[in-house]
């Protein structure tokens, strides 16, 4: 079953079409319940269904050279590791059993009472096990915005900004998944008015609009991945809310970079959206001046079209949309990150997680931080019950969504919520 062969396909699961967690979808991801351990998962509308039953009836026993016992984790990350040749029929391979013309899984009752779960019933856990983080900073837009908001507006961007996909390299066991609330972290800041530093909790929390990518392939110390090689070593995409400290990121990050401002949590979607969902929405990135070294050319429809909201939840509040902004605006692609990390040699594993960084637009409700949105606190938010926001509060709630659309379907990666919890004690 081909998405592109069969653009709208219908399932005999009744469920919302407007979800985007249709059948041209399947993600992946990891859920438990109450009397069950954790294992891998897809979700068909507010449907979460349990692939371990489906192994364990057989119903993969097609595949060759399936380790249905990659299903029974608590993680994707053997499950992913099999390569796409394999993950892809897995998928394709549920499409076909949830479609409506194919009765083998709809007329088993036992089994549909134990693989299918109401969204509300379970609890989605962090999809993988990360090993390794690189954050990079990819959109011109924001790395423009900072610039003039912090260093000389006539050359906001460095000199090498244009030449190579700027990153680093992050702290992977602060990642959490949705729904994880983070506590406001202490450090050190500098107000420009005094002397010396202080030693509290960070008075300017905010977010940072992210996608990510999970690679599927390792590769040895001393290999490259070439940019034309890239998607094959790429899983799938999540939502990544990077949270900053921006008070403790202004004061720590000369000279080599950030640290505490930006460790103390990260948060991710727990579906992972594969990139044979994504194959209708490849479009052409911003055209890139000067042209790039050879090894960072791409061709066309570089860029994946991802629709990307923020909500802010105060708290007893209904959220409210804050930014509205896109995936294909990022200046650098997935496949230049991925080819300029591994330029040197550096290995990667299955499971690396590689997150975009700020994803702002061209205009200023597509901003994807607080930072640019109330331009460094000068020009705050005003919410619907009349207060404001220049930075994020103690029990605000910030939701992210992202989702894909074509005049056939929506692809759905759901939405990451993290609630802001004060400093501890």
């Amino acid at each position: 079953m081909s998405n592109s062969a069969n653009p709208i396909q219908s399932s005999w699961l009744e469920f919302d079409k407007e979800s985007g967690f249709t059948l041209e979808n399947i993600p992946f991801g990891i859920f438990k319940t109450a009397n069950k351990d954790a294992r891998a998962a897809t979700r068909i509308g507010d449907k979460v269904i349990d692939l371990s039953v489906l192994a364990d009836f057989g119903y993969f026993d097609e595949i060759e050279m399936f380790d249905t016992n990659s299903l029974h984790q608590n993680t994707l990350n053997n499950f992913i590791a099999l390569g796409k040749t394999c993950t892809s029929k897995v998928r394709f391979r549920i499409a076909d059993l949830f479609s409506v013309h194919n009765s083998e899984l709809k007329l088993n009752q036992k089994v549909l009472e134990f693989s299918i779960h109401d969204i509300e019933e379970v609890e989605m856990l962090m999809p993988i096990s990360v090993g390794d983080y690189t954050d990079f900073y990819s959109s011109i837009e924001h790395a423009t915005n900072v610039g003039i908001m912090f260093r000389d507006p006539a050359n906001a961007l460095f000199p090498n900004w244009k030449h190579l996909p700027v990153g680093y390299h992050g702290r992977s066991s602060s990642i959490v998944v949705s729904g994880t609330p983070i506590h406001r972290p202490y450090g050190q800041t500098k107000l420009e008015s005094v002397v010396s530093p202080e030693y509290g909790p960070s008075r300017s929390m905010d977010f940072e609009l992210e996608m990510a990518f999970v690679t599927g392939k390792k590769t040895n110390l001393g290999d490259q991945i070439s940019v034309d090689d890239a998607k094959d070593h790429i899983f799938g995409l999540l939502i990544f809310n990077d949270l900053s400290a921006r008070d403790i990121q202004k004061w720590e990050y000369v000279p080599l970079g950030p640290f505490l401002g930006k460790n103390f949590g990260s948060v991710i979607s727990p579906w992972i959206v594969t990139l044979d969902a994504l194959k209708p929405f490849w479009v052409d990135g911003p055209k890139q001046e000067p042209e790039v070294l050879p090894y960072l050319k791409t061709g066309r429809n570089g860029n994946l079209n991802i629709d990307l909201e923020v909500y802010l939840q105060a708290e007893n509040e209904a959220p409210f949309m804050m930014a509205h902004s896109n995936m294909k605006y990022l200046y650098w692609n997935m496949a230049q990150q991925l080819a300029h990390h591994t330029v040197n040699g550096c290995n990667v594993n299955v499971g690396d997680l590689y997150a975009s960084g700020t994803i702002s637009g061209p205009t200023p409700d597509s901003y994807g931080s607080m930072l640019e949105l109330c331009w460094k606190g000068t020009k705050p938010i005003k919410l619907p019950n009349g207060t404001e926001r220049r930075f994020i509060e103690d029990n605000d709630t910030i939701i992210m969504k992202a989702y894909a659309k074509n005049e056939h379907y929506c692809i759905s990666f759901g939405e990451v919520t993290t609630k802001i919890l004060p400093a501890k004690i």
